[in-house]
């Protein structure tokens, strides 16, 4: 794929893509914009034509077009390769032959799936007791039936299978993109459909609600995992919703797909669903890269929960802010809230609570305190979350800890000293962690700064891309006299330094804490004399 990148490059120019994206300004002979993820007073994202390449000073990202596309769309590669290669007039299956069968096959599956979200379209409009049920018992409008595609899919059971087949689709095509059952006829039948989209917006798949409750069927059927789509990928809505989670600068996680639905109607298009609320660290850092600041609208049952519970052990590693919306005034889910009235549901999004608060007050009342067996177990879950936070984040460890503490009626010192063992957990082995995983704007100023022959010493700067450096040096240190140059670097390498201490100390303790939970005594040691090297050092 290579030669495919580089086709795509050489015919899409570095500042039209991101000006798709931003307003930039010509500023010599690069382009200025202010970060689209930063709080930038001043202009600090650099586009440079000539090398093809951005900065953005205030968050420290940089890259091509793929890396900004990527971060924008919080998409993979291939889907920013296929999205760049379709602008640029490039067709991708001519550079592979594995890859060409592949991507015509994909091509076709996408092919059938538009055409069936059309086909359901099209039936929607000819069922009037299908309409009075989407328009009238779901409560949705013209715009959001548009919106969503939102369709029928016949009872026949064929229907599909024989309208597809007339448009020269193969039964292993039609299977292939999960529109079959077992037995080789329509998967969806007498449902409404809901197509499930990529990020682009492209059909991957459908969800289908049943029209009248019957104990012998589901609720809602959903295409099997497919090429095309992943459970543990897909993010619902995300095609709707990112423009405006990029402008709001925060994204809402709805427990199920009609919930998010009907949150885009009530105005909140932010809200996003992950398949049975399961969310994966996939979807995490598809989030990350559009938004820090996650908010949960789950329900207050076992599985919410859980779910919460889930999203918080994998939230520190993105930096990402959890909370959770808890509001509902009485009503079950979202959904139900917006049926009541919109505007509760609007002011809902904004009273949010931090998700370790949310959750600990659930604990008490899960557990009764009262008694021994309870107060244990309160002492136990709840120690085992706040260990989930950043060790480096003392301030805030601290204050759930005099929270929890004070509920338990003792000291905050006991109840630091209380061991929790993480069921399931192995440990890992004992490495400590290398200088070169720490990326900071420190490792990277001083990366620029020896491409010019500053003088480092004895410090060993990260590689980096030499374009963007050279960016970097332009933009930040391009009339610093040679003198003043090396009394940055002598600043930056201390900074590094700590930064690289810090970094290795975080990795230690949680070697030993691993260490300590696996009862590996002489391994403990062997750490805990590391560390208190490293703390003298």
């Amino acid at each position: 794929m290579e030669d495919a990148k580089e086709e795509i490059r050489a015919r899409l120019a570095v500042e039209d893509v991101v000006g798709q994206y931003i307003e930039l300004k010509r500023a010599g002979r690069n382009f200025k914009g202010h970060s689209p993820w930063g709080t930038d007073r001043t202009p600090s994202f650099m586009v440079s034509p000539d090398k093809g390449i951005w900065h953005d000073f205030s968050s420290n990202k940089g890259g091509d077009i793929f890396t900004f596309v990527m971060e924008m769309e919080g998409c993979s590669f291939r889907e920013a390769l296929e999205k760049l290669a379709q602008q640029a007039g490039v067709e991708l299956k001519r550079y592979s032959n594995d890859d060409r069968k592949q991507a015509e096959h994909r091509a076709r599956l996408y092919e059938a799936l538009e055409l069936a979200a059309k086909y359901f379209q099209f039936c929607l409009t000819k069922n009037k007791t299908v309409m009075q049920y989407v328009f009238y018992k779901r409560n949705m409008n013209k715009k959001t039936v548009e919106n969503f595609r939102i369709g029928y899919a016949p009872q026949s059971g064929d229907a599909l299978k024989n309208f597809l087949k007339k448009r020269g689709f193969s039964q292993k095509e039609m299977n292939d993109a999960g529109l079959l059952n077992q037995y080789g006829g329509d998967l969806f039948r007498g449902r409404m459909t809901i197509p499930l989209m990529d990020a682009n917006g492209r059909v991957i798949g459908f969800t289908a609600r049943i029209l009248k409750e019957d104990k012998n069927s589901p609720k809602y059927l959903n295409t099997p995992e497919t090429i095309l789509y992943n459970k543990g990928r897909h993010i619902f809505g995300l095609s709707q919703a990112k423009d405006t989670i990029r402008r709001t600068e925060f994204v809402v996680v709805v427990e199920g797909n009609m919930d998010v639905i009907s949150s885009h109607q009530a105005g909140v298009c932010q809200a996003v669903a992950t398949a049975g609320t399961a969310m994966t660290e996939m979807h995490l850092k598809s989030f990350a890269r559009m938004t820090k600041d996650i908010r949960l609208a789950y329900d207050g049952d076992e599985a919410g929960i859980r779910a919460a519970e889930r999203a918080i052990s994998m939230a520190s590693k993105f930096g990402i802010y959890l909370s959770v919306i808890d509001d509902y005034h009485g009503c079950k889910d979202a959904d139900e809230l917006i049926q009541k009235d919109p505007k509760l549901w609007q002011e809902a999004v904004q009273n949010y609570r931090p998700a370790l608060e949310w959750l600990l007050e659930k604990y008490i009342t899960k557990y009764d305190l009262k008694t021994e067996k309870g107060f244990q177990e309160y002492a136990t879950e709840a120690k085992r979350l706040i260990d989930q936070i950043d060790p480096a984040d003392t301030i805030l460890r601290e204050k759930y800890e005099r929270i929890v503490a004070d509920r338990l009626g003792i000291s905050l010192e006991a109840f630091r000293a209380k061991k929790v063992a993480t069921p399931g957990k192995k440990l890992k082995k004992a490495n400590v962690v290398k200088s070169t995983t720490v990326v900071s704007r420190a490792e990277k100023n001083l990366a620029a700064l020896a491409l010019h022959e500053v003088d480092l010493g004895d410090f060993e700067a990260r590689k980096f891309d030499k374009n963007e450096l050279e960016l970097i040096f332009e933009e930040q240190y391009g009339d610093w006299k040679k003198e003043d140059l090396q009394k940055e670097a002598n600043n930056l390498i201390a900074k590094a330094l700590k930064e690289r201490r810090e970094a290795e100390r975080r990795e230690l303790e949680e070697q030993i804490r691993q260490a300590e939970e696996k009862g590996d005594e002489a391994l403990e040691n062997e750490l805990l004399q590391k560390m208190n090297k490293l703390l003298r050092s």
